[in-house]
Formats: structure tokens, sequence, C-alpha cells
């Protein structure tokens, strides 16, 4: 789906995009990665409507925001690369070269490393962001890594495979895979705590999420969730988690004080990855197979909207 902007549109756009960026006073953008079409929709969080689409080119998959909130790092996974898009200009700015088939982005929380799973070299691609090149690649013990989350402290990131049943854990210092925390098969969603003490990690084939001591790399428990559970993202205040059920076309909420699911909340087909707002107040999930991306509003747990983007929405960044 390609959506053609006005002209006069396209200008508010870019006055927002360089007046907002970065500032607290204003309503987030929600980037939405369409691998589909080869796009990132643009989403105003406070109108819930797509007000830009920008052309990125090959198969957008994952997707991280620099602090300022002026460039987005978009995996390509056909084309090889990192694509790097200047928010503002609304265009591709450059691009770093990496190994075969890149998938998950992450962004380090003092806004110094890109970490890319790259899928078919069974590596971890980082990215220094000052200077723009590839900086090092860590191997991987998981075959076909999917994610590559930080933790809080950017000192460690997680990584899932598709092909594994445990996450290794890589020191960003020492540049090496210290640990590997066994989990159910096809590890894929990782969300942290906000004091990085916990984990959570969705398991898709096993229908379970992994909560993990995130210090010492140790399961503590393990809770049932929907079929195909995917995706996951955690409330700023660290009160409840949600997990993608991509073969229910729901949401599950648990609640992190008793580990117990507490509301199946019904969205698109195939949800996947997700992102929330950065007061918590709502959470946007990637719906591949309706083109979509659902809203929930967090506070009522219930779907509030279901706005068209483009093709086969992969994921959902939001600064």
């Amino acid at each position: 789906m390609h959506r053609h902007i006005s002209p006069s549109r396209k200008l508010v756009l870019l006055l927002l995009l360089a007046v907002c960026s970065g500032a607290a006073w204003c309503e987030p953008f929600a980037y939405v990665s369409n691998e589909g079409s080869g796009s990132l929709s643009i989403i105003d969080t406070a109108l819930d409507k797509v007000v830009g689409e920008i052309a990125v080119g090959g198969k957008p998959r994952g997707a991280a925001i620099a602090r300022d909130g002026r460039t987005a790092y978009v995996s390509d996974s056909s084309g090889d690369r990192l694509a790097i898009v200047d928010l503002v200009a609304q265009r591709v700015a450059g691009a770093v070269a990496l190994g075969r088939s890149p998938e998950g982005v992450g962004r380090s929380a003092d806004g110094r490393w890109i970490a890319v799973a790259v899928e078919e070299a069974n590596e971890v691609a980082f990215v220094d962001a000052s200077s723009r090149k590839l900086a090092f690649s860590v191997p991987v013990r998981g075959r076909n890594p999917e994610h590559a989350v930080f933790a809080p402290d950017s000192a460690h990131v997680f990584v899932s495979a598709e092909d594994g049943r445990s996450v290794d854990v890589i020191d960003v210092a020492e540049r090496r895979v210290v640990a590997e925390i066994p989990v159910g098969q096809r590890p894929r969603g990782i969300g942290f705590s906000p004091d990085g003490q916990r984990a959570w990690i969705a398991a898709e084939l096993a229908n379970e999420v992994y909560v993990v001591d995130a210090v010492r790399f140790k399961v503590l428990q393990v809770i049932k969730a929907g079929p195909r559970s995917n995706g996951i993202a955690v409330h700023p205040d660290g009160s409840r988690v949600y997990v993608s059920n991509g073969g229910a076309a729901s949401v599950s909420v648990i609640d992190t004080a008793t580990n117990a699911v507490v509301a199946t909340i019904a969205v698109g087909q195939r949800p996947w990855n997700m992102a929330l707002t950065p007061d918590g107040g709502k959470l946007y999930v990637a719906c591949g197979r309706s083109g979509a991306v659902s809203v929930i509003d967090t506070r009522r747990q219930e779907k509030i909207a279901d706005i068209a983007v483009g093709k086969l929405p992969w994921g959902v960044a939001i600064p």
C-alpha cells in the first residue's frame, strides 16, 4: 500500500517532525516497518492516523529510533544492509552493509550502539551510531538470530533465535557471548523491566513466556501464553508485560506482581512486534496479515483503533 501525501501536508509533517523531534511536549510518532511494501508508515499517536510514508526499499523489518527522534535505523533483510533514515527529510540518508538477512534492531540506552541480528550470518552486528559504520560483529550460538535487545544499562544484549531453545547473552564490552539462557522452542520477543533486573522472553512454538533473572541469567518462572506467542513489550512502570499471540490474533497482558495473565485483548491477524508510547498509555501492535496496526488503550485494556498501513507490517518503533 502506498499513500500519496500532498505537498502541503508533507510540508506540515516535515515541520512537525523538525519541531517535535526530542521535545517532551509533543506526542510521539510511531514508525511502522512494512516488509511487503518497502516503507515506513508514520503514525501520529495523538490522532492515531497515518500522516506520512517513507520509501526505504527492499524488505524493512527491525527498526530503532535515535534518542533525538530524528533518525531511524532500519534493517533491510533483502538488501543485507542497515538503512539510515532521516526522519525530518523523510529519505534514506545512508546505509551500512551487513551480513545476509538482517532482522531485529536494538539501540543502546546511551545512544552509542545499534545492534542488528543478522540471520543467515548467525551473528549480531554492532554499528557505531556516531560514525555510522560497522564496528564489530559477535557470532552467536543460536541459529537464525531474530532479535538483539539491549538491557537497560547497555552492558548486555540478549539475542533470540528462530532455530533454538536458548537466548544468547552478549557482553558488549567484551564483544563475546558470556551466557546462554535455556527457554522454549523458537524464542522471539524480549523485554526488560525498567531496572534491568528481569527479562521476559516469548517462545513461539512453546506458547510460553519465560521470566528471567537478567543479572544472573537464570529462568525464574514459565508463564503459559497464547498460541504462537512472539512479540514482547514492557510497560514503562514495569507493572505489565504485553505478549502478542500470532496464532490467536490477540495480546495477552501479564501482571508482573503475580506473573499471571490478567487480560486477553483481540487485535488484527498475525500480531507481531509492538511498541508502547513513552507514558505507557497506548500499545501499537503490527498485524502482518491485516496490513494494519492495532492500537490498545492500556488503561482500559481494550483495542481502540485499527490503522491501515503498508503491506505486511513487521514491527513498530516509537522514540
